[in-house]
């Protein structure tokens, strides 16, 4: 790795905030985290996680989950995998997981660049990026985690034709990554050159999806697919 690669990558795309845990999140988090966690290590053979081999969608960021824990209830024929870094979404998702009946869909605490470093490479049939911190202050533009060096990364993760979805309602981060994407030589806008995508039905309207359109702020999208060429 180089060296000017090596430093962007020290710059981290979070900040540990020290949100309320509520004692149910402290709970879930003591109890539920050796059923439904994962450690970055075992990520090296994530299939294990499963009773039977599935294809593996990874949501980066999941909030309080409830996107993730809809998409792993309406697909069983799909594992997912969630990574996040803040405790107290984490202990939400967990607590309704445990009585939930779900059991193909675990949770990574730790970065998402550090979880797709312990993937095997080509094991993703699809992966999620949904309102990511948009670091609006030009800045801190740095800590932004969708740019060219996280699509390549993501490419080598990802099998031939996995999509990868994207939402963002900061317009200045929607143009970077549309950019980003463009330029992507192993992704295809789904949509068209440098198109916006419509909304994935399947996507469940989240607390920051909710903020966003009571604020007035449009919803961007991108959709694209690894290209079968790709190295």
């Amino acid at each position: 790795m180089s060296e000017d690669l090596t430093r962007r990558r020290a710059v981290r795309s979070f900040v540990l905030r020290a949100g309320r845990m509520t004692p149910a999140q402290s709970r879930a988090l003591a109890t539920q985290m050796p059923r439904f966690g994962l450690t970055t290590a075992a990520l090296a053979t994530p299939q294990a996680a499963f009773a039977r081999p599935l294809p593996l969608h990874l949501e980066i960021g999941i909030g309080n989950g409830e996107n993730l824990l809809a998409m792993a209830r309406a697909r069983p024929d799909r594992g997912f995998i969630g990574c996040e870094v803040h405790r107290p979404g984490l202990g939400h998702l967990l607590n309704r997981l445990a009585d939930s009946g779900v059991d193909n869909l675990r949770v990574v605490e730790a970065d998402a660049r550090d979880v797709l470093d312990a993937l095997p490479d080509g094991s993703l049939s699809a992966t999620y990026l949904f309102f990511p911190d948009p670091w609006p202050k030009k800045r801190h533009h740095k800590r932004r985690l969708l740019d060219a060096d996280f699509l390549e990364l993501l490419a080598r993760k990802c099998a031939p034709q996995a999509c990868f979805f994207f939402a963002t309602d900061d317009a200045d981060y929607a143009e970077q990554a549309r950019e980003a994407l463009a330029g992507a030589p192993a992704w295809r806008n789904l949509a068209g050159a440098r198109a916006w995508a419509p909304r994935p039905g399947r996507r469940v309207v989240t607390r920051f999806e909710a903020r966003a359109k009571r604020a007035g702020r449009a919803i961007y999208e991108l959709v694209a697919a690894r290209c079968p060429s790709a190295s």
